[in-house]
């Protein structure tokens, strides 16, 4: 029996989420295998060596290349410190002498007699990386870094900016559909990830921001908001690395969407335990999506669906989908029914259709193309 798949965005309840924590360099890892982890802990660190500053100090100097060996006043390996005299002329019958003095702090890396050049490199650059979700520490790396595994809840989003962090859900609203507004933001939301269901502002943002919420999360967004808010428009085929005072992730889409049931739902049932959040997105090749992690902790895992164990990406009755093509762009609805026989649209074309239930309680019929599975 043939079957029918599409792509999806991946909400659920439980499932076992591996994450590889490596540092850019060799360095030192801070943790054993077996340890429990928190989400702002330090697992690995290392220095990556400091900036380089040239001085030319055959021109500072006035002496020819190969002089100036005999006027430093330092020495490969030496440590320099800002304003501190490196290099002195020996003058003209002991006068007129003329001293440089280093325009930075750092050690001296290389001296050249050919160019007179000293190469000063600045002080390392500590580098620490953290576990980014609470969890087990299964797998040591040794000197790069090591692998963490958790028992969640998992949701991932359609888009978003800024990069990882950690708070405990503080959700704004009663309803999937309501929008966030800067007026829902108050000050006792400092440090958490503020959660509301329809169309966020810019001016949401911004409060979120100044009040210091860690991140943002809502259905939909406005490009012209997004703009607003960045400064800039955003032409990047991948985020993450923006340095902005809080991460954002929108669930649905652009536009004045509303948060999917589902995600609304579980986020609400999780309100006060503490969560990781990601806002990186990659939309070419090796796509990558926003996403938001609820370890269990201690706690129980919930109970699964019948749903749950279906093969990833597999359109079967009953499994929620998201439409994405006008004239239902951006509604949630549920599989009906999947004809087996191409059917005629109204362009005039064939295409493989199937039944989606909205939440209003009607019914559609429109090609599988036009949907995307919200996976559990």
């Amino acid at each position: 029996m043939a079957h029918a798949y599409t792509p999806g965005l991946k909400v659920t309840s439980h499932m076992a989420y591996s994450v590889k924590r490596i540092l850019p360099i060799k360095g030192d890892v801070l943790v054993s295998v077996g340890d429990q982890v928190q989400a702002d802990q330090v697992v690995a660190e290392t220095s990556m060596p400091g900036d380089i500053y040239p001085m030319n100090l055959a021109n500072m100097l006035a002496v020819p290349p190969s002089d100036v060996a005999e006027c430093l006043l330092k020495k490969e390996g030496d440590s320099v410190d800002l304003d501190e005299p490196i290099a002195k002329t020996k003058g003209l019958f002991g006068m007129m002498k003329k001293t440089i003095q280093s325009k930075y702090t750092g050690t001296i890396e290389t001296i050249s007699n050919v160019t007179g050049q000293v190469i000063l490199r600045g002080a390392p650059i500590p580098v620490q990386v953290k576990a980014y979700v609470t969890g087990k520490v299964v797998e040591v790396l040794d000197g790069e870094g090591c692998v963490i595994d958790a028992d969640c809840s998992y949701m991932q989003g359609i888009f978003g900016v800024g990069g990882e962090t950690c708070g405990p859900i503080r959700m704004v609203g009663s309803a999937h559909d309501e929008p966030l507004e800067a007026s829902s933001i108050s000050e006792d939301m400092s440090g958490t990830i503020v959660v509301g269901g329809g169309r966020m502002t810019a001016a949401a943002i911004k409060k979120a921001r100044d009040v210091g919420a860690v991140a943002i999360v809502a259905g939909g967004i406005d490009d012209q908001d997004l703009r607003d808010f960045l400064g800039y428009d955003l032409g990047v085929a991948i985020t993450g690395s923006e340095k902005l005072g809080i991460t954002i992730v929108i669930t649905e889409g652009f536009g004045d969407i509303a948060m999917a049931r589902q995600t609304w739902g579980l986020l609400s049932s999780r309100e006060g335990r503490e969560a990781s959040i990601n806002g990186a997105t990659q939309i070419r090749a090796g796509v990558m999506r926003p996403e938001i992690i609820v370890p269990h902790g201690d706690a129980a895992p919930p109970t699964t669906s019948d749903l749950d164990s279906v093969e990833e990406g597999l359109l079967v009755e009953g499994r929620p989908v998201r439409i994405i093509r006008d004239p239902y762009f951006g509604v949630i609805g549920s599989v009906a029914g999947l004809p087996s026989e191409p059917q005629v649209l109204d362009s005039g074309s064939k295409a493989r259709v199937l039944e989606v239930k909205l939440d209003s309680g009607e019914s559609v019929v429109i090609p599988r193309a036009n949907v995307e599975l919200i996976e559990e």
